[in-house]
């Protein structure tokens, strides 16, 4: 397909989706006149914000596809090249994640697929975009692995855990070489510290579990999470903070933003006790 084809194909695809979904015409038709334009920074952005509220914005194609698997395949992927790759694969990783609420995918192959795909071009994403891509893959991998049900123990459990576990040691040493001035730094070390933090979460200890949550926090804006997901790492990062042995610095708990939304819940007494701690007042 020439690229002339390529462009009317996916302008074709966002006119149809804009008749097909009128309450989201709007956010159809931005996307239209900026790749008309060719302005594809604005494109990826927007693209971005769009993918990012699958229970807003998540639909399915008139053939009955996942909405945001059209839109990556038809829209993003023939401008591959023209793109920033970092925000290449945060598409393609809101993408992947979509498809496993979605009956047909739920085993994450097709989600995987997406992602590995990605990383196949390794030498064009650049190291930032592919330590992004990895550990979205091991974080994908893991969430099939929880959502299964299946006990850790299971030989493909274990094989999957030690995967996860190699990928994170072999990403750390790249990821000390991003320099933390660096616009993407934030965005791949939350990507990063967030894997690590839920593969510690699976199979502990509670002190490794602390170390990469509170990296993760340093990192994310957690204005972007969810009401659940911050209260989720609030507690377990108390409850790490407690158990973990080797902790001691109670005043970096305290001082971290996400512990904010236990106050006035049946769980504010951890952060009482860290509290404490960290004045050293334990009578």
């Amino acid at each position: 397909m020439s690229a002339a084809e390529a462009a009317n194909a996916a302008i074709d695809h966002l006119e149809s989706m804009s008749a097909l979904q009128p309450d989201l015409s709007e956010q159809y038709q931005n996307l239209v006149n900026l790749y008309q334009k060719k302005l594809w920074h604005q494109l990826t952005m927007s693209t971005i914000e769009f993918v990012s509220i699958p229970s807003s914005t998540l639909r399915t194609t008139a053939e009955g596809i996942n909405s945001y698997h059209a839109l990556f395949e038809k829209v993003i992927l023939p401008i591959d090249k023209k793109i920033n790759q970092l925000n290449l694969a945060r598409i393609a990783s809101f993408v992947a994640f979509s498809l496993l609420d979605d009956p047909p995918y739920k085993d994450g192959v097709a989600a995987r697929a997406i992602l590995e795909n990605l990383l196949e071009k390794r030498e064009r994403l650049g190291p930032a975009a592919a330590l992004y891509t990895e550990a979205r893959l091991g974080l994908l991998g893991l969430t099939v692995l929880a959502r299964s049900g299946e006990a850790l123990t299971t030989e493909s459990s274990v094989k999957a855990l030690e995967s996860t576990k190699e990928a994170i040691n072999k990403g750390r040493s790249v990821l000390a070489e991003l320099a933390d001035t660096e616009s993407e730094a934030a965005i791949v070390h939350s990507a990063f510290y967030e894997t690590a933090m839920t593969y510690r979460k699976a199979v502990g200890p509670p002190e490794a579990y602390y170390r990469e949550a509170i990296q993760y926090v340093a990192y994310t804006n957690l204005s972007e999470l969810s009401q659940d997901e911050r209260y989720n790492i609030a507690t377990d990062l108390s409850l790490a903070a407690l158990t973990g042995e080797g902790v001691f610095n109670f005043g970096e708990v305290v001082a971290a933003p996400a512990l904010q939304c236990l106050e006035g819940t049946e769980l504010s007494y951890l952060v009482e006790l860290l509290s404490a701690g960290a004045r050293g007042d334990v009578h």
